[in-house]
């Protein structure tokens, strides 16, 4: 194995303190020498998902925070209800290291074969821990990208192209043809189109705002409804009997959209009905929510017959139902197109300390889509 240069490193942490506040802060820690089947990452991008704030902010109202430190060792706190303590037991005064994904080049392995062919290689990993400036985990956890691929293209291998991947494999497993996917316009939403049209499969898009339209129009969508326009129901109903879309994926979770679309979709299977049921239709209606853009309760107005369900939904818990093997065939594919159909657009990078600024917490802790934000822990060293 080769040795690194640094003994030790930084990585962001976040600690719920039992005086009900939060803190964000980065430590000092060493840097491991791989194992025998291990390699050592020097991580060099790793994505701000949805995923990763609920363990980088937690419970905390971010709008109470307060920046203190110095500008390399920034240090954020932060008021959490005291309601939500209770909730938020299991983690009370640990201090957690953030970040699902990331990717780098590996600058240290271990004696194995598996762990010497990646050496200086480019891998994308999914291991937690990855707002860090290295990372050492087995070598089987680490994706090779293909040569000419740098870090910041390979950093979203994982979270958004397997759940989209995942959403298409759903709908075949449970015996739909079409999809609906709500915050459409995010990175996921984009790959998502351009997955569909490569798999022929009918797509509805549910967007928020008239620019959003435009940018899935310009991927090629075809079917695109404006959930703020005054005609959405009739817009969203006319794509669903177009598509025959049954399976939805919400990403906003609260609030009626959920639901709005079940009644949609009822509509839509039931236009062509010679007869009256007071049941509804026997075409089932599935909704999965699989985000929380929305906190607020989800509210349901049972309008859409008996034939549909509603649940939450977690990549993980697909590609344990689908095995490893299949798992594997998968990550090879998002490897293979990771810079056409599973590329990611991010509007800023920062590094570790820049990522604890008021600057950029305001910014992507708004999970608005177009701004998504990419940590290089080793930016500027």
């Amino acid at each position: 194995m080769t040795a690194q240069a640094a003994s030790t490193a930084l990585q962001l942490r976040s600690e719920l303190r039992s005086d009900a506040k939060l803190e964000l802060s980065l430590a000092e820690v060493e840097v491991p020498k791989p194992g025998e089947h291990e390699v050592l990452v020097r991580v060099e991008a790793s994505p701000i998902n949805p995923s990763d704030l609920g363990l980088l902010f937690g419970a905390a109202d971010m709008s109470s925070a307060s920046y203190d430190g110095t500008p390399e060792r920034p240090v954020v706190t932060a008021e959490v209800p005291k309601g939500m303590m209770k909730a938020m037991a299991a983690r009370v005064d640990q201090a957690l290291p953030v970040g699902n994904e990331g990717a780098g080049v590996v600058v240290a392995a271990g004696a194995s074969d598996a762990a010497q062919a990646l050496l200086g290689k480019t891998v994308a990993i999914l291991g937690g821990a990855m707002y860090a400036q290295y990372r050492c985990l087995p070598a089987s956890l680490c994706l090779r990208v293909p040569e000419g691929t740098a870090p910041a293209e390979a950093a979203s291998c994982f979270v958004n192209p397997l759940t989209a991947l995942g959403m298409l494999g759903t709908m075949r497993l449970e015996g739909h043809s079409g999809l609906v996917h709500t915050a459409a316009a995010s990175n996921l939403g984009q790959m998502l189109v351009k997955l569909c049209a490569q798999d022929g499969v009918p797509l509805v898009n549910i967007v928020r705002r008239d620019e959003h339209v435009d940018v899935l129009r310009g991927l090629g969508a075809k079917q695109v409804c404006n959930s703020s326009a005054s005609s959405f129901r009739k817009d969203l109903t006319q794509a669903l009997a177009e598509t025959g879309a049954t399976l939805g994926f919400d990403a906003t979770g609260g609030g009626e959209l959920a639901g709005q679309i079940l009644t949609c979709m009822e509509i839509a299977a039931s236009r062509d009905s010679k007869e009256f049921s007071r049941y509804g239709s026997t075409i089932h209606k599935q909704v999965y929510i699989y985000g929380g853009l929305d906190r607020s309760a989800t509210k349901l107005e049972r309008n859409f017959g008996m034939a549909w369900g509603i649940g939450g939904w977690l990549l993980p818990h697909f590609l344990q139902r689908i095995g490893l093997d299949e798992s594997q065939k998968l990550r090879e594919r998002v490897a293979a197109e990771i810079k056409t159909t599973f590329a990611s657009h991010y509007t800023r990078e920062v590094s570790l300390a820049e990522a604890l600024t008021r600057d950029a917490i305001s910014v992507y802790g708004r999970q608005r889509t177009g701004e998504k934000f990419l940590i290089n822990p080793n930016k500027g060293v």
